[in-house]
């Protein structure tokens, strides 16, 4: 029976179509941003946490044509330029990085559903709870959108793009009424952006943290490079159109929302009770720059881009998943295609831990701040890996060699994210997202954040030893140059192999 494969079915915009759930993620933490640093301070530190992400991915899109065959993403390179030191860094940088993006599923699903119900069933208020978490409503119709996002990509690649396709559209309508409504309606106002940031420099190293999820999402791109017609063109082209177009939302949008209805207008007075309402302060500037009877409309535009950011990411974390399964550094069962090619058992592992993060905590948003720390690690991962594989094989075949001048560039990223890492990490309540859970010293989320790392190492040492019936070595060898079978396939994309 032959080997199932990835499908070759998209081109460079499908991908760039699929990084518009970035600009949702800034939806749903803006809004506590605002509160917490101030509004130019706020705008100011978005911005700038997406010129990082858009200087990542003009970086990446190197490594990703080095590969054309392999899925995973930055979480790839990571393993590639590392597995000559310490192999285990592939699996810790996959599972940390699929975590954060599969984190996504259950935050916007709650998300969604709590400005559903705040809509359309405001006198719905049953709960039922159990230790310290509930079931509700929100909650429910959270699953039922993680059941539809999974039973989409479970049909195959065009079915996934398709929906983001339909949302990605809808999106784009609130995106472009704020960004550029206020400014011509009148209802942008330069008095609504004042206030200051009297913290202290700590706070916004943590910010930086958390933004992180946000803002480097772009790079999701490259994690579908096996399956653009053509690897060579297409991959780098989503990477850097993607990260550009990102760039200006992560200005525009925040600008035009604050500048509408003012940092209180956003946050109200208690800049805590922003995660539980994030999102709604879009609805309520779009509904102040359009005017009318349009709420519902409106609220539906956003939840339009909570359905895209959940597609993508379970696009994304299964890709990450299945393709470190291929390279051996995981169980084999996760790295099986179904017979529509995509990967079904990634997938469906996507879907049950979502639901019962659902199920468990009553706020996801700690889970994601936890989880951060295995996300941002894979970009200290992936940035030293390009840094390792310039340096280890510098005759492998680059279709897409950036300039020297990224190899400090990379190293310096590294450097900064790995020190919004610490700082996050030690002062994960200053993040304002922890339940107050703890475990000895830690919370809850930081726990759970460790464990997953651990759990990826652990099914790696299984997939060696059991699996495998091998051993676990702290190195691996590495080719310096491709394989025939590589070879062939860069040949075959009309790609000079330098020998």
């Amino acid at each position: 029976m032959e080997e199932r494969e990835l499908l070759k079915t998209l081109n460079w915009w499908d991908g760039f179509v699929v990084a518009l759930a970035n600009p949702v993620f800034l939806i749903a933490a803006f809004g506590f941003s605002v509160g917490t640093l101030g509004p130019w301070w706020a705008i100011g530190l978005w911005t700038g946490s997406m010129v990082i992400g858009a200087l990542q991915t003009w970086i990446y899109s190197e490594p990703a044509t080095m590969f054309p065959a392999k899925s995973g993403g930055i979480a790839l390179y990571a393993h590639e330029g590392w597995k000559k030191y310490f192999s285990p860094i592939g699996p810790i940088a996959t599972f940390g990085y699929w975590f954060g993006w599969s984190a996504v599923l259950s935050i916007n699903g709650l998300l969604l559903g709590s400005l559903i119900q705040g809509e359309w069933f405001t006198k719905t208020t049953w709960a039922w709870h159990f230790g310290w978490s509930s079931i509700t409503l929100p909650k429910l119709l959270g699953i039922v959108a993680i059941v539809l996002v999974f039973l989409f990509n479970a049909r195959g690649m065009r079915p996934a793009v398709w929906v983001s396709y339909v949302t990605g559209v809808l999106l784009c309508i609130p995106l472009v009424v704020v960004m550029f409504g206020a400014f011509v309606s009148g209802d942008f106002h330069t008095a609504n952006l004042r206030g200051g940031y009297s913290g202290s420099w700590t706070i916004i190293l943590v910010w930086l943290y958390l933004m992180g999820w946000s803002s480097y999402g772009v790079e999701a791109c490259a994690s579908f490079a096996p399956e653009y017609k053509d690897t060579r063109r297409d991959t780098p082209l989503a990477l850097r159109s993607s990260s550009l177009f990102c760039v200006l939302v992560f200005f525009l949008l925040p600008l035009g929302v604050v500048g509408t209805l003012g940092a209180g207008g956003v946050c109200g007075s208690d800049p805590k009770t922003c995660p539980a309402a994030a999102g709604g302060y879009l609805v309520t500037t779009m509904h102040k720059v359009v005017g009318g009877g349009t709420t519902g409309l409106l609220l539906t535009f956003v939840l339009a881009g909570l359905i895209l950011s959940m597609n993508t990411a379970t696009m994304d974390g299964s890709r990450a998943l299945y393709g470190i399964s291929r390279h051996d550094m995981t169980i084999k069962a996760l790295g099986k295609l179904n017979r529509f090619h995509v990967p079904g058992n990634a997938l469906t592992v996507d879907a049950v831990l979502n639901i019962l993060l659902l199920v468990l905590f009553n706020s996801t948003l700690g889970i994601l701040a936890a989880s951060n720390v295995g996300y941002m690690l894979a970009h200290v991962f992936a940035l030293t890996g390009f840094i390792l594989l310039r340096r280890d094989r510098p005759n492998w075949p680059r279709p897409l060699r950036v300039s020297n001048l990224w190899v400090p560039i990379a190293g310096l990223l590294a450097a900064a994210n790995l020190l919004f890492i610490v700082v996050g990490f030690v002062k994960f309540k200053d993040t304002g997202y922890t339940t107050g859970h703890k475990v000895g010293p830690f919370y809850v989320e930081q726990v759970i954040g460790v464990l997953i790392l651990l759990a990826g190492l652990g099914l790696f040492i299984y997939r060696r030893v059991v699996e495998d019936k091998g051993r676990v070595t702290r190195t691996e060898p590495y080719d310096p140059l491709p394989t025939p079978a590589e070879r062939a396939l860069l040949q075959a994309e009309e790609v000079p192999v330098v020998t």
